[in-house]
């Protein structure tokens, strides 16, 4: 078997912390450009935003739009956002991701038998948890994402002058403008991956189809990425809209989501699918794979620490 075997010791709080930030943070540094052109798509077809795409550019299918924006905007465009984007998976996978194990067990009392009513409350516990901790970070990043660097044009210069343009413009609040479809969405987007993700590896391993390895972690995750998607994707729109919206374009995130509705019809609901796809596929794949060898590797060096000479 490749990468670290498991250990009788199971990992700690502050491991499956400090594991989930620093996994995320990779998964996001592979597949950021999907993420950025899921942005683009998504954001195609607003009428205004404070933060508009390359003049005359039309968006299609995802290897259409990176083509586009590395033609357009140049190849840094893609990571348009990192820095805010890394800030974000370090605060906000820590918490969703890191302490869901810690959260099942509190709505559990400690029982190893958790049911999905368990599975579905703490993924909705620590997705909303995360988003009241993040958002900021959230906002920055598809501010960044969403603009575009051709004609010189470009809002924010950079991380720190983002954050400050976005507060003396539209007050404090702007940076946590969006939290309502956020927590939405995080709540659904954390129950659909982390508890299909639980269910797909405890169903593998029951069944004794697999052993808790690369490539049970591997299918796992794929399958997670999948449904989340077809799951979140309709809320993920609407966040992003009304991120990256005017101030006082949207009233609320419910009238964006109308606005849309009447405007281009449900299927906008669905724009920019198959990078979400892509993305989040991919993303669950490096996150969690490299999530379960951080947490044994970690779990591995406190032990070899505690250990008597």
């Amino acid at each position: 078997m490749v990468g670290f075997k498991a250990t009788d010791v199971p990992p700690t709080a502050t491991v499956k912390f400090l594991g989930a930030g620093t996994a995320a943070c990779i998964a996001d540094l592979i597949t950021f450009p999907l993420d950025t052109a899921k942005v683009r798509l998504q954001i195609q077809g607003e009428s205004q935003g404070p933060v508009r795409t390359a003049a005359g550019a039309q968006y299609r299918g995802v290897l259409g739009t990176i083509l586009t924006m590395v033609r357009t905007e140049g190849p840094r465009s893609l990571y348009n956002g990192l820095v805010a984007g890394l800030q974000r998976q370090m605060s906000f996978a820590s918490v969703r991701i890191g302490l869901y194990d810690s959260v099942k067990q509190f709505y559990t009392k400690g029982s190893e038998h958790a049911s999905i009513w368990s599975r579905l409350l703490a993924g909705s516990t620590t997705g909303a948890l995360a988003v009241a901790v993040a958002q900021p970070t959230d906002v920055v990043k598809v501010r960044f994402q969403a603009q575009a660097r051709a004609g010189g044009g470009r809002r924010y210069q950079s991380t720190v002058n983002a954050y400050k343009t976005i507060a003396r413009e539209e007050g404090f609040w702007g940076l946590w403008k969006g939290t309502s479809p956020n927590v939405a969405r995080n709540a659904i987007v954390n129950c659909a991956e982390l508890v299909t993700y639980d269910l797909i590896k405890d169903a593998l391993l029951k069944a004794n189809l697999m052993t808790d390895d690369l490539p049970c972690h591997f299918t796992s995750a794929f399958g997670a990425g999948f449904c989340t998607t077809v799951i979140a994707s309709p809320v993920d729109v609407v966040k992003t809209r009304y991120m990256n919206s005017a101030l006082g374009q949207y009233t609320s995130a419910g009238h964006c989501a109308l606005t849309m509705l009447q405007k281009e019809g449900p299927r906008a609901f669905y724009k920019g699918f198959m990078p979400s796809f892509l993305r989040l596929g991919s993303w669950n794949v490096v996150m969690f794979v490299t999530y379960e060898q951080l947490k044994r590797a970690l779990t591995a060096a406190c032990a070899s620490q505690e250990a008597p000479f």
